[in-house]
């Protein structure tokens, strides 16, 4: 075989290498090609009300306004939304900062009493939603969801205004958050049935709303 003939063999092995790429590379790439920021635009606004508990509160009720901003990928639709609840602090949460106080009051005889009264906290939230779309009919529409949220968070209560404990009440804070629900109907008019699990710094909660959504004209429920 001719030093030419043993050159152009090469260069061939060479290109078919390089054209062929990585399954994974290839199986990556085919997945990110599926995002795009073509159909986002809003098209559906939601309100919702509902139950929540949370570990360092007690149960209360919260709302919330929800706006569906289009598709980001096939069945992967993106929601931005605005909630607040506010709620009375359980008994645990007080008694721990009871306890903190008597850790810095200097008396000998330990006849003081300590009493913090009703202390509320109330929480504004930002989310970001992703939520995967699962048609389950010409009406019904179940979906999975995650995101992350921004918390607002404020203590108050006549006991503790302006003391160190309505500080460490009032923080901002990151949440991450979980959504399984199910939407309802097939015109502009949808129900919606969810629940949804909130995990962030100080505070974790789980709520159950119901709420009404209404779709203008082009906008589409799922893809």
């Amino acid at each position: 075989m001719s030093a030419c003939t043993k050159a152009v063999g090469t260069a061939l092995v060479v290109a078919v290498l390089a054209s062929a790429g990585s399954p994974d590379r290839v199986t990556a790439q085919g997945i990110l090609n599926q995002f795009s920021s073509e159909n986002l635009r809003p098209s559906a606004v939601q309100v919702d009300v509902g139950p929540l508990g949370g570990n360092n509160i007690l149960g209360t009720l919260t709302g919330g306004v929800r706006v569906d901003y289009g598709f980001v990928a096939p069945k992967v639709r993106v929601l931005l939304g605005l909630s607040y609840f506010h709620a009375d602090l359980s008994s645990a949460a007080r008694r721990r900062f009871a306890d903190r106080l008597r850790s810095v009051v200097n008396d000998p005889d330990s006849n003081y009493t300590i009493n913090l009264g009703v202390i509320t906290w109330s929480d504004v939230t930002g989310d970001l939603d992703l939520q995967y779309m699962l048609p389950q009919g010409h009406a019904v529409t179940a979906y999975l969801g995650v995101g992350l949220g921004a918390h607002v968070r404020h203590g108050s209560g006549p006991a503790i205004d302006g003391t160190f404990v309505q500080d460490a009440l009032n923080s901002v804070t990151a949440g991450l958050n979980g959504t399984l629900g199910v939407e309802v109907g097939a015109g502009r008019w949808r129900l919606t049935f969810d629940s949804r699990g909130v995990l962030s710094s100080g505070l974790s909660t789980v709520s159950l709303r119901t709420g009404a959504m209404y779709r203008w004209a082009g906008g589409r429920a799922r893809r």
